[in-house]
Protein backbone atom coordinates (compact mmCIF):
# COMPACT_ATOMS: atom_id res chain seq x y z
CA UNK A 1 0.00 0.00 0.00
CA UNK A 2 1.28 3.54 -0.56
CA UNK A 3 2.71 5.83 1.73
CA UNK A 4 0.55 8.60 2.06
CA UNK A 5 2.01 12.28 1.52
CA UNK A 6 1.73 14.57 3.99
CA UNK A 7 1.51 18.37 2.84
CA UNK A 8 3.61 20.43 5.20
CA UNK A 9 1.46 23.46 6.38
CA UNK A 10 3.43 26.60 5.70
CA UNK A 11 4.79 28.23 9.20
CA UNK A 12 5.18 31.37 10.17
CA UNK A 13 8.17 30.43 12.36
CA UNK A 14 10.64 33.07 12.81
CA UNK A 15 13.78 33.10 11.24
CA UNK A 16 16.45 32.14 13.43
CA UNK A 17 19.13 34.79 12.53
CA UNK A 18 15.84 37.30 13.17
CA UNK A 19 15.01 35.89 16.46
CA UNK A 20 18.61 36.47 17.64
CA UNK A 21 19.51 39.75 16.11
CA UNK A 22 15.85 41.12 18.13
CA UNK A 23 16.76 39.18 21.12
CA UNK A 24 20.52 40.62 21.19
CA UNK A 25 18.59 44.22 20.13
CA UNK A 26 16.32 43.96 23.21
CA UNK A 27 19.00 42.74 25.42
CA UNK A 28 21.12 46.12 24.93
CA UNK A 29 18.20 48.71 25.23
CA UNK A 30 17.32 47.06 28.73
CA UNK A 31 20.93 46.96 29.75
CA UNK A 32 21.00 50.43 28.91
CA UNK A 33 17.26 51.34 30.45
CA UNK A 34 15.88 52.84 26.89
CA UNK A 35 12.27 52.06 25.89
CA UNK A 36 11.14 51.20 23.12
CA UNK A 37 9.53 54.66 22.15
CA UNK A 38 12.54 56.43 23.22
CA UNK A 39 14.45 54.22 20.40
CA UNK A 40 11.50 54.84 17.78
CA UNK A 41 11.81 58.15 18.49
CA UNK A 42 16.15 58.15 17.31
CA UNK A 43 15.70 55.84 14.86
CA UNK A 44 12.42 56.97 13.24
CA UNK A 45 10.82 53.76 13.05
CA UNK A 46 7.67 52.80 14.60
CA UNK A 47 7.18 51.49 18.25
CA UNK A 48 5.74 48.61 16.39
CA UNK A 49 7.81 47.25 13.78
CA UNK A 50 10.79 47.77 16.42
CA UNK A 51 8.53 45.03 18.56
CA UNK A 52 8.56 42.83 15.80
CA UNK A 53 12.09 42.87 15.25
CA UNK A 54 12.87 42.46 19.30
CA UNK A 55 10.41 39.17 18.88
CA UNK A 56 12.11 38.21 15.78
CA UNK A 57 9.35 38.56 13.80
CA UNK A 58 10.94 41.08 11.41
CA UNK A 59 14.33 41.79 10.15
CA UNK A 60 15.64 45.38 9.78
CA UNK A 61 17.16 46.28 6.66
CA UNK A 62 21.18 47.04 6.74
CA UNK A 63 20.23 50.63 7.10
CA UNK A 64 17.62 50.59 9.94
CA UNK A 65 19.57 48.13 11.79
CA UNK A 66 22.58 50.50 11.72
CA UNK A 67 20.31 53.36 12.63
CA UNK A 68 19.57 51.05 15.60
CA UNK A 69 22.71 50.44 16.47
CA UNK A 70 23.64 53.98 16.65
CA UNK A 71 20.50 54.91 18.81
CA UNK A 72 21.78 52.04 21.33
CA UNK A 73 25.57 53.01 21.38
CA UNK A 74 26.85 49.80 19.75
CA UNK A 75 28.81 48.44 16.75
CA UNK A 76 26.35 46.96 13.84
CA UNK A 77 28.34 43.71 14.55
CA UNK A 78 27.24 43.52 18.11
CA UNK A 79 23.53 42.62 16.68
CA UNK A 80 24.47 40.18 13.59
CA UNK A 81 25.32 36.50 13.69
CA UNK A 82 28.28 36.20 12.43
CA UNK A 83 30.02 32.56 11.77
CA UNK A 84 33.73 33.27 12.89
CA UNK A 85 36.34 30.19 13.43
CA UNK A 86 39.31 30.90 15.34
CA UNK A 87 42.23 31.64 14.06
CA UNK A 88 44.04 34.28 11.41
CA UNK A 89 43.32 32.30 8.07
CA UNK A 90 40.31 32.24 6.63
CA UNK A 91 39.87 29.04 4.46
CA UNK A 92 37.70 28.88 0.89
CA UNK A 93 34.75 26.66 1.19
CA UNK A 94 35.44 26.84 5.28
CA UNK A 95 33.29 29.89 5.62
CA UNK A 96 29.78 30.00 6.30
CA UNK A 97 27.09 32.57 4.60
CA UNK A 98 24.84 34.33 6.34
CA UNK A 99 22.16 36.88 5.56
CA UNK A 100 20.41 39.73 6.93
CA UNK A 101 16.80 39.03 6.68
CA UNK A 102 17.57 39.55 3.07
CA UNK A 103 18.16 36.16 1.61
CA UNK A 104 19.25 37.69 -1.63
CA UNK A 105 22.39 39.23 -0.32
CA UNK A 106 24.46 36.95 1.61
CA UNK A 107 28.18 37.18 3.29
CA UNK A 108 31.01 35.60 3.99
CA UNK A 109 33.61 37.71 6.60
CA UNK A 110 36.95 36.69 5.73
CA UNK A 111 38.53 37.44 8.82
CA UNK A 112 37.52 37.30 12.53
CA UNK A 113 39.10 40.49 13.61
CA UNK A 114 40.79 41.36 16.87
CA UNK A 115 40.65 43.95 19.23
CA UNK A 116 41.49 47.55 17.69
CA UNK A 117 41.83 46.01 14.21
CA UNK A 118 40.68 48.88 11.32
CA UNK A 119 40.07 46.53 8.43
CA UNK A 120 37.05 44.69 7.75
CA UNK A 121 36.50 42.64 4.89
CA UNK A 122 33.81 39.93 3.29
CA UNK A 123 32.49 38.57 -0.21
CA UNK A 124 29.40 40.05 -0.87
CA UNK A 125 27.19 37.23 -3.15
CA UNK A 126 24.37 39.02 -4.82
CA UNK A 127 21.23 37.99 -6.62
CA UNK A 128 20.52 39.78 -10.35
CA UNK A 129 18.16 42.38 -9.55
CA UNK A 130 18.93 43.22 -5.88
CA UNK A 131 19.38 46.99 -4.85
CA UNK A 132 20.35 48.00 -1.60
CA UNK A 133 18.49 51.26 0.23
CA UNK A 134 20.43 54.37 0.51
CA UNK A 135 22.97 54.43 3.11
CA UNK A 136 24.94 57.01 4.96
CA UNK A 137 27.84 56.08 7.39
CA UNK A 138 31.11 57.69 9.03
CA UNK A 139 33.60 55.34 7.52
CA UNK A 140 35.65 54.76 3.53
CA UNK A 141 35.03 51.51 1.34
CA UNK A 142 36.60 49.55 -0.98
CA UNK A 143 34.95 47.42 -3.39
CA UNK A 144 36.35 45.23 -6.46
CA UNK A 145 33.77 43.28 -8.65
CA UNK A 146 35.26 39.78 -8.85
CA UNK A 147 31.69 38.74 -10.79
CA UNK A 148 28.86 39.85 -12.76
CA UNK A 149 27.89 43.59 -13.08
CA UNK A 150 27.07 46.11 -10.33
CA UNK A 151 26.02 49.73 -10.06
CA UNK A 152 27.22 52.09 -7.70
CA UNK A 153 25.40 55.44 -7.01
CA UNK A 154 27.89 57.90 -5.32
CA UNK A 155 26.13 61.14 -3.87
CA UNK A 156 24.44 61.31 -7.01
CA UNK A 157 27.09 59.97 -9.36
CA UNK A 158 26.35 56.56 -11.19
CA UNK A 159 29.52 53.87 -11.89
CA UNK A 160 28.65 51.02 -13.47
CA UNK A 161 31.70 47.82 -12.37
CA UNK A 162 32.50 44.88 -14.08
CA UNK A 163 34.86 41.94 -13.13
CA UNK A 164 38.21 43.05 -12.02
CA UNK A 165 37.01 47.09 -11.67
CA UNK A 166 36.92 48.55 -7.89
CA UNK A 167 36.01 51.77 -6.40
CA UNK A 168 37.09 53.47 -3.38
CA UNK A 169 34.59 56.12 -1.85
CA UNK A 170 33.72 57.30 1.69
CA UNK A 171 30.82 56.44 3.30
CA UNK A 172 29.22 59.44 4.68
CA UNK A 173 28.16 60.38 1.26
CA UNK A 174 24.46 59.10 0.52
CA UNK A 175 25.12 55.53 -1.53
CA UNK A 176 23.54 52.84 -2.78
CA UNK A 177 24.32 49.77 -5.56
CA UNK A 178 22.56 47.64 -7.73
CA UNK A 179 23.36 44.22 -9.49
CA UNK A 180 22.62 44.88 -13.27
CA UNK A 181 21.73 41.80 -15.66
CA UNK A 182 20.71 38.38 -15.34
CA UNK A 183 23.56 37.40 -13.24
CA UNK A 184 24.48 36.91 -9.92
CA UNK A 185 27.50 39.10 -8.61
CA UNK A 186 30.14 38.52 -5.96
CA UNK A 187 32.13 41.32 -4.27
CA UNK A 188 34.94 41.91 -2.10
CA UNK A 189 34.33 44.69 0.49
CA UNK A 190 37.11 46.02 2.76
CA UNK A 191 36.00 49.07 4.71
CA UNK A 192 36.82 50.72 7.85
CA UNK A 193 33.44 50.29 9.41
CA UNK A 194 33.28 47.26 11.87
CA UNK A 195 30.83 45.94 9.62
CA UNK A 196 30.62 45.47 5.64
CA UNK A 197 27.77 48.12 4.03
Amino acid sequence: MPEKKHKTAPTNEPNASAVAIGAKIRRRRREIEMTLQEVADRVQLSVGFLSQVERGQSTPSLSSLCAIAQALDSPVDAFVISPRRAGVVSRSGERERFHLGDENRTYELLGIGFPGAKLNGCLVHRAPGKVTEVMRVDGEEIAYVLKGTVLYEIDGERHILKPGDSIHFKTDKPHRTATLGDEDAIELYVSTLPFFI
